[in-house]
């Protein structure tokens, strides 16, 4: 019949017919709206039963002849320190940083430990050309999709495995999870996926903002990717030395560095290239095309729909891709539904719980401070590796959302005990209004640093005439949220570390100051109201140079004056064209979530002193803005450090001055989706905690 894993206190059955009955009951389920939950089946978190063992290093061989290494974790008799006899179910990960320093650090929330004590066999591999592993490395080279393939039926294979493979990790190593699947088909060993902070088109994602290159996190990233890649080998004899208390070799360490190891420090000046390429504006790499599509996990979603892996997804508001994650939720649930992966949502869609949504307050870095992401991931595997019947299989809701400043939670990316956190079911969510905020005239006399201080208004523009100038200066003030979330929030966990928060991202009252800013606020809102889904800024401008760019803040203003940034986007007016098929419209005709093309084919020049309408997409964000307080749009010509045109828009834009129309015919507007505090009556519970499930 199967194998009784009785360690958890209960009957497993791990038989490939009961697991998939279990899978077809489940899938069915829909959820409409905010409909109340059913009761959830009585499910725990097994405790840390079993040792832990290892075999370290072990030789996989691809398809192409390379060999990679990878590290397995294995459950032990705590007595004996034997391997436990199992079966056990195997969670793999791909990273480029070292498999060694990875899999006990906090970079990648990997707890190789934490698994294997509760009975799963743990494997970690090195991505080709990185670590021990061998070939040449490329930024998510779709060969490690095959790859993937390849070490998931090796894993499923090895002594003790039950033959089912779940795929974790985060940002690169979550992203690697959709090219493996894609790679792997449908009679692949694996079974389950728990990508966390995983992009959907990385070029528009990460890699530029409305056709605007990232120079911050591609500067980071740089430095990341190169000094991992390059130092962790040296690292890792080293700590493996200490570890055996090897004094011999821990002094030598250094030399036992092989060629293989020795030969990765060629990755970093392909990788240059490649960066050099995005900010020149040349080549491939410099625009949306097919380069960035074999990378992106928006080309592989079908793929995960059609082999039946259930995946749950985990994003944060202030995450590097934070427009990607529930355009990936979005798209796995309109293909199971059978509609196009781009569409928005309708209100009354059926959702099934084998796609689920966590978006929390983080950053890159911070990403599930404040939730058990741990147990989360022990009760997804469980649900669909070992066909128990668990809360997660039946929710109904399977999207959880904190709604930011709703409690002492920090938008640095940790959170509060107090914060609100939500279960729904669609993206967009069907609570929201599309409300549309027309710019005004000032003063509005809440902003003493703007020049403009300008108005939002709900009536549009009457007056045949009314513009308010700004120039171009590609710079603006860096005390803001941007600073920090385009870093991965390294510079917020220096705050964090020291028990406080960056001041500017609870303040960025300084963006609206100088000849690159305007800013339009609202009056106080009469009732608290809350801020959720994708959000969209159309200027209508004219221009005295061929380019413009534009960046766009929205901030709620409290009482006192304080600046809460809450999310932003940008555009470089030559990309202003949208994607009609993917672009998102609310009731009113207005974009909700404008998408551009971003591509060579779709450059278009701006002629000097004609009207040209820009839609600049804001990125999605949940937030409270709460009676009394206002939300204010904050326009600027640059977002330093975050943003830096490349070397072919800079001659376009340079002495550029911009006239901001907010007359009738031409009338700048931010749509922004709004719904009472209170609307999201189904609360997250033990998925949104820190006990966890």
């Amino acid at each position: 019949m199967g194998t009784r894993r009785g360690h958890r206190g209960r009957a497993r059955w791990v038989t490939c017919g009961l697991v998939t009955a279990l899978v077809v009951v489940a899938t069915p389920l829909v959820a409409v709206g905010s409909a109340v939950a059913a009761p959830a089946p009585a499910w725990s978190l097994q405790p840390a039963t079993y040792g832990t063992g290892d075999e370290l290093d072990q030789p996989v061989t691809m398809s192409d002849g390379t060999v990679l290494r990878a590290d397995v974790y294995y459950p032990t008799d705590p007595a004996t320190g034997a391997a436990a006899p199992g079966p056990f179910p195997v969670l793999l990960q791909q990273t480029p940083y070292g498999k060694d320093v990875v899999s006990g650090s906090a970079l990648s929330n990997t707890g190789t430990t934490y698994f294997a004590e509760r009975g799963f066999i743990v494997v970690i591999a090195d991505v080709r050309g990185t670590g021990d592993s061998g070939g040449d490395f490329d930024l998510l080279d779709p060969v490690q999709g095959s790859d993937g393939a390849t070490l998931a039926r090796w894993a499923a294979a090895l002594p003790h495995s039950d033959g089912k493979v779940g795929l974790f990790g985060e940002s690169y190593m979550g992203i690697d999870q959709f090219l493996t699947v894609a790679a792997a088909g449908p009679d692949s060993p694996i079974k389950a996926m728990f990508p966390v902070i995983a992009g959907n088109e990385l070029f528009a994602d990460t890699v530029t903002q409305g056709g605007i290159p990232d120079i911050e996190f591609s500067a980071l990233y740089v430095a990341l990717l190169s000094g991992l890649n390059l130092t962790n080998p040296a690292l890792e004899p080293l700590i493996l030395a200490a570890e055996d208390r090897d004094y011999p070799a821990l002094a030598g360490g250094l030399a036992r560095l092989t060629p293989e190891e020795i030969s990765h420090s060629s990755t970093l000046v392909s990788f240059l290239q490649m960066v050099l390429d995005v900010e020149t504006g040349q080549g491939s790499p410099g625009y949306n095309d097919a380069y960035w599509a074999a990378r992106s996990p928006a080309s592989t979603l079908a793929a995960v729909v059609a082999d039946h892996i259930p995946a749950f997804l985990v994003g944060g508001w202030n995450d590097l891709f934070q427009a990607g994650e529930p355009l990936n939720y979005v798209g796995l649930q309109n293909l199971w539904d059978h509609r196009p992966q781009t569409a928005s949502m309708r209100p009354d869609q059926p959702v099934t719980p084998r796609y689920q949504l966590l978006m929390g307050p983080w950053m890159h870095v911070t990403t599930g401070d404040g939730i058990n992401l741990s147990a989360l991931e022990v009760e997804w595997f469980d649900t669909w590796l070992l066909g128990e019947d668990t809360p997660l299989a039946t929710t109904t809701t399977p999207v959880h959302l904190e709604e930011l400043n709703s409690g002492p939670e920090s938008t640095s990316g940790t959170t509060g005990t107090a914060a609100t956190w939500v279960d729904a079911a669609q993206w967009p969510l069907p609570q929201t209004t599309a409300t549309a905020f027309y710019f005004g005239p000032g003063r509005s006399g809440s902003d003493p640093v703007s020049s403009n201080d300008g108005t939002l208004r709900t009536t549009p523009p009457a007056a045949p005439s009314g513009s308010d100038l700004i120039a171009f200066d590609g710079i603006s003030s860096a005390c803001d949220i941007q600073t920090d979330q385009w870093s991965a929030g390294l510079l917020a966990l220096g705050f964090i570390g020291a028990g406080t928060t960056d001041p500017c991202d609870k303040n960025d009252v300084s963006l609206g100051a100088g000849p690159g800013s305007l800013t339009y606020t609202t009056a106080p809102f009469r009732t608290s109201d809350v801020v959720a889904g994708p959000l969209d800024a159309t200027v209508y401008l004219t221009s005295t140079t061929t380019d413009t760019e534009l960046a766009a803040t929205v901030e709620a203003v409290s009482p006192s004056g304080q600046s809460l940034p809450l999310t932003s986007g940008a555009l470089i007016g030559s990309q202003r064209g949208l994607i009609p098929e993917a672009t998102w419209v609310s009731g009113d005709g207005l974009p909700l979530m404008p998408v551009h093309a971003l591509a060579a084919a779709t450059l278009r020049p701006i002629v000097p002193g004609q009207v040209v309408r820009e839609d600049i997409q804001i990125f999605p964000t949940m937030a409270v803005i709460p009676a009394g307080w206002r939300l204010r749009v904050t326009i600027t010509t640059g977002d330093s450090p975050h943003l830096l045109a490349t070397l072919a828009q800079t001659p376009h834009l340079v002495g550029g001055l911009y006239a901001v129309q907010r007359r009738a015919g031409a009338a700048s507007v931010l749509n922004v989706p709004l719904a009472p505090v209170g609307a999201f009556d189904v609360p997250c519970g033990a998925v949104c905690s820190n006990a966890g499930p």
